[in-house]
Parts: structure tokens; C-alpha cells; sequence
């Protein structure tokens, strides 16, 4: 009841975009997981040509994140929003009705552009309607974003008994009524004179040096989240010997977002500073690869009596690693906006996911060559104290900057409600 009083304070606005980020990631995880599998086996496609093209897509999302930004910041954030949709329903039909390279590569251009529009615009979008509520909005964002992310595979899932088209028609359908839905709902909000030109605006960002050190300072929560889909997954097969042992790790993950989120940020908005709950998250997701260690460290686990009990520490990993995300990203995204001037809320979202875009990439790379360089000396603990490792630097990092008082602020705390 709590989740649903919080969402009704808000204006139709953010609860529109709420459900706008439910379908998204619906949408999203429908299709996505599947589609190396059905270029590879359905198409035919060789390894090489299946990395181009999931290579080019997440390229034309990650790097293109400061133009999403800057348009939102010049056009509006709605009809950047609305753009981005409609694109991607363009990019997954393409994926649904075309098997030609040409066709594949131009559909994941589409795709990856239009996640680049519409995921900064529409946390522009939100950091501004929500005003001095940025952090319950965005743990809000959060739970929408977690509950499609759950709800996208398993529908994708059954779409697939019937085929991959059914399930990329059934994502691109999707994004169309997302598309009409902020069309027709979604208020336009005032657009602010640009005062420069696009590259001013980036030198401006790009300048700032606090807002520069912070994002650096953020990169482990981004690449130690992503270590939920690769480094847990395969600690978890490890430590049990069973190949669907990645499915607890997700579902306990993914419960705890949702049952917790707002919880969590409600609790901790009443007391301390942001910046201090931000390092204290990260710190506990440094944490989260303790445990895991202790029980993936040897040879793959061949005893299947014992296999529950090695599963435990593996899953309080997941459970904590969540939990520090819970904790610091709501209030990551409040401070964001905090660094520069409103009229570039959007360009500052898009340059900090371009970082992140970065440390994801580079922070997978990192792990899986521990992951194999500890599989091939016998030092199985190698790719977990490498993330806690990066964890507790970011931790410090971000209480460095805190009491340098390099970072904005934010609200003060809220009162207890009745």
C-alpha cells in the first residue's frame, strides 16, 4: 500500500513515465536476451557477425547517450522521449521482419539510437518533475524499471514457443503504444532558451571538474551491477555444479528491488547526507563479493548434497549487491542535476551515462580476464577481489569528494511521515 500511495502523490506526469520505463524494459527483455541466439542459430549468422551486430547496437546506445541529453536539453524532453520510442519500434520490426545483414545492422542502429534519445530525456524528464522528490522518484524508476526486467524474459520466454518474429513483433507493438501513450499524455514542458551552441554546452559539462570527479567516482556501481548477469551467475554454477544456478541469483536480486527499493530510500532520506548513503552503498556492494569467494575459490562443486548450502553465500552476495544499489543509486540520480544549471539536466544525464557506458565495458572486460587468468593459475579469487576492490575504491572516492564539498548538497531531509 505504501508503493501505491507514493506513486499517487506524484503528478500524471511521472506516473506516466513510470509506466512508460515498466514497458520499456518489458519490451527491452523480451527481446534482447534472445536475439545472439537466433542470429546465430536461426540465421546462420558466424560468431564474428553476431558480435557486430549487438556490438553496433550497444555502440550507438552507449556512445550517443550526451546527444540524447543535449536534445532533450534543446527540444523538450517529450518529444525526445516520444522520438526514441517510435524509433525503437522501427529498430525491433526490423529485427522481426528482415534476415539480411544490411537490414540487421540498420535495426540495431535504430535500437541502440533510440535508448540513447529516450533514457537520458526521460530522466531529465523526471529529475525536473519531481522536484525536490528526485530520490523517491527515482526509486520508483527503479522498481518499474526492476519489475519489467522480470517480466520481459519470462514473456519473451513463451513468445519463443512460437518464434523469435512473434517475439520481436509482439516488443516493436509494444513500443508503438508507448509511442501513442506519451503522444497523446505526456504534458510538454517548458523549453529554455539555448543561450550557446551544443559544444558549448558540452564544454561546459564536460568542464565542470567536481561533476567530472564524481562521475569517475560512480564507475564501480554500474560495472559491479552488471556483475549480477556475469561474475554471480557463474560463481553460483560453480559453487553447485548446476547450469540454471544463474536463475536464483536473479530472482533473489530482483525481489529484493522490488519488495525494498522504496523502503530503503524513504528510511535513509530522513537522515545523513546523500553522499554518505552513496559511499556507504558502495562499500556494501564492495562487500556483496565476500561471500561468493569463500565458496567459488576451488574446483567446480560436483557434490550435489552439499549444493544448497554452497549456494547460500552466493545468493547474500547477490542480496547485498542489490541492496548497496538500492541504497546509492536513487540518490545518485537526485544529484546529478545538483552539479549545473536546470537547462542542462539533460546533457549532464547524458554525459554520466557515457561514463558508465564505458566503466560497464571496461569493468566486464576486466572481470572476465580475471575470471579466466583465476581459472588458469588456480586463483579463483581473483575477479572477486578485483570488484570489491573497485567497489571500496569508488566508496572512498565519493567520500573524498563529500568532504572536499565537491558535491552538491541536495534536499534536506524529509520528516517522518504519519
Amino acid at each position: 500500500m505504501t508503493t501505491w500511495r507514493e506513486i499517487r502523490d506524484f503528478s500524471p506526469a511521472v506516473r506516466l513515465l513510470l509506466v512508460n520505463q515498466l514497458g520499456v524494459n518489458t519490451g527491452f527483455y523480451l527481446l534482447i536476451p534472445y536475439l545472439a541466439v537466433h542470429l546465430s542459430r536461426d540465421l546462420g549468422m558466424s560468431a564474428a557477425a553476431v558480435g557486430t551486430v549487438l556490438g553496433i547496437r550497444n555502440l550507438s546506445q552507449q556512445g550517443l547517450f550526451v546527444i540524447g541529453g543535449s536534445a532533450a536539453d534543446r527540444l523538450g524532453a517529450r518529444g525526445v522521449i516520444i522520438t526514441g520510442c517510435a524509433l525503437r519500434t522501427v529498430g525491433f520490426a526490423l529485427f522481426a521482419l528482415g534476415d539480411g545483414t544490411a537490414v540487421l545492422l540498420a535495426a540495431s542502429v535504430l535500437s541502440g539510437l533510440a535508448g540513447a534519445l529516450f533514457n537520458p530525456a526521460v530522466r531529465a524528464y523526471l529529475a525536473q518533475e519531481a522536484g525536490e522528490r528526485k530520490a523517491e522518484a527515482f526509486a520508483l524508476f527503479n522498481v518499474f524499471a526492476t519489475t519489467g526486467a522480470l517480466v520481459g524474459p519470462l514473456l519473451g520466454s513463451a513468445l519463443l514457443l512460437v518464434d523469435f518474429r512473434a517475439a520481436a513483433l509482439t516488443a516493436a507493438g509494444l513500443f508503438a503504444l508507448l509511442t501513442v501513450a506519451q503522444a497523446l499524455m505526456l504534458p510538454a514542458g517548458q523549453v529554455a532558451p539555448a543561450g550557446g551552441s551544443v559544444l558549448a554546452d558540452w564544454r561546459e559539462v564536460v568542464g565542470n571538474r567536481a561533476f567530472m570527479a564524481f562521475a569517475l567516482a560512480m564507475v564501480a556501481m554500474v560495472a559491479l551491477e552488471s556483475q549480477l548477469y556475469l561474475l554471480l551467475p557463474e560463481g553460483a554454477r560453480r559453487a553447485t555444479g548446476w547450469d540454471g544456478a544463474a536463475g536464483p541469483v536473479l530472482v533473489v536480486a530482483t525481489l529484493a528491488g522490488l519488495g525494498l527499493q522504496l523502503r530503503i530510500t524513504r528510511a535513509l532520506q530522513r537522515r545523513g547526507s546523500r553522499a554518505g548513503w552513496i559511499s556507504c552503498g558502495l562499500a556494501l556492494m564492495a562487500a556483496a563479493f565476500v561471500p561468493p569467494l569463500l565458496v567459488t575459490s576451488g574446483p567446480d562443486s560436483g557434490d550435489m548434497p552439499g549444493a544448497a548450502l554452497r549456494m547460500v553465500p552466493v545468493l547474500i552476495g547477490a542480496l547485498l549487491l542489490q541492496t548497496g544499489l538500492m541504497i546509492a543509486q536513487p540518490f545518485v540520480m537526485e544529484l546529478v542535476p545538483g552539479f549545473g544549471r536546470s537547462r542542462l539536466t539533460g546533457t549532464y544525464f547524458g554525459v554520466f551515462y557515457v561514463v558508465s557506458g564505458i566503466a560497464a565495458a571496461l569493468g566486464n572486460a576486466a572481470v572476465g580476464w580475471a575470471m579466466d587468468t583465476g581459472a588458469r593459475t588456480g586463483a579463483g579469487w581473483l575477479p572477486w577481489a578485483c570488484c570489491a576492490g573497485l567497489g571500496l575504491a569508488s566508496a572512498t572516492a565519493v567520500a573524498r569528494l563529500h568532504r572536499t564539498g565537491a558535491l552538491p548538497t541536495g534536499p534536506a531531509p524529509l520528516p517522518a511521515r504519519a
